[in-house]
């Protein structure tokens, strides 16, 4: 049986290094890890060029500009990289034949709801960043060979997120303000990478070009997701609730962003790890001295 392959974008990124740390895994599989210093794929010809070389089975989009603040001043390369690259993928999987599977973000809704988003509600973003992310839904759903995989609140032992930030700001100081009135999903970028891996083992005929959501189960505050950090680790400082209004930021952040996940669940068969569970695994080979 001939090895499956599969070309990951944004490989440098936490979903890309969770994917690198699972290739030896999977020998069934053939990996090419690749970032912006390998492919520029917001170069349509350099893509196509690229993959017509290398004729992927699948590609797994995770390339992309996730700087939520700086995007509302640098709109233009937030939507050549979230709405533009994604287009050009999407086009080249039409032309060539590979799944695409692309991977957007809860920020695509506006929070104004306290309901479960479905893969079918509207989206209405309230920030560049969201725009941008939606604008590149739309455009990777135009194609019959690819699909779109939302996911919340990402986290790894890779790269800059909430876990590593609280970790260590909260190891050297007496108090933290976090806002306990933003309610979302946090994901282990490793178990949204066990996924995808599921999803492409089950073949091309189990292949859906749609749109599913990805996140741990269980819901929280960041609030509640910094005091399970700090517990963990059983470090003294004090955790302070704050509402949003009290922590300024560019872009507005959705009020309410947890995804409904049954579609993708009995669709493939996955089964999701809460939210608690995922995070002590992660924990546990996350050295806090490392982070100082």
């Amino acid at each position: 049986m001939s090895q499956i392959k599969v070309f990951i974008t944004g490989a440098n990124g936490q979903l890309g290094s969770e994917l690198q740390s699972l290739a030896e895994q999977h020998m069934n599989i053939s990996f090419l890890f690749t970032d912006i210093d390998t492919l520029d794929i917001t170069d349509s010809n350099a893509v196509k060029s690229f993959f017509m070389n290398y004729r992927p089975d699948y590609v797994v989009n995770c390339a992309a500009y996730t700087a939520v603040d700086k995007a509302e001043v640098d709109e233009e390369n937030a939507f050549r990289l979230n709405a533009s690259a994604p287009a050009i993928l999407a086009s080249a999987a039409d032309e060539l034949g590979f799944k695409l599977i692309h991977i957007s973000t809860d920020y695509v809704f506006n929070g104004r709801t306290w309901e479960p988003y479905c893969e079918n509600d509207s989206p209405s973003p309230n920030s560049v960043y969201g725009k941008s992310k939606h604008n590149g839904e739309e455009e990777v759903l135009k194609s019959n060979n690819a699909m779109v995989i939302r996911t919340s609140w990402l986290y790894s032992v890779y790269g800059k997120n909430f876990v590593k930030t609280i970790a260590s700001k909260a190891n050297k100081s007496q108090e933290l303000r976090v806002v306990f009135d933003q309610i979302g999903s946090p994901t282990w970028a490793n178990d949204l990478a066990k996924a995808i891996v599921d999803i492409i083992l089950l073949g091309k005929d189990k292949f859906k070009p749609n749109i599913f959501h990805y996140s741990n189960e269980g819901v929280c505050s960041w609030y509640d997701f910094a005091l399970e950090i700090v517990s963990f680790y059983r470090l003294k400082c004090k955790i302070i609730p704050i509402l949003s209004c009290e922590y300024l930021v560019a872009a507005n952040r959705p009020p309410y962003s947890v995804l409904n996940k049954n579609k993708i669940k009995e669709t493939f068969g996955l089964g999701i790890p809460h939210w608690k569970d995922s995070l002590l695994k992660c924990l546990s080979t996350l050295d806090i001295e490392s982070l100082l």
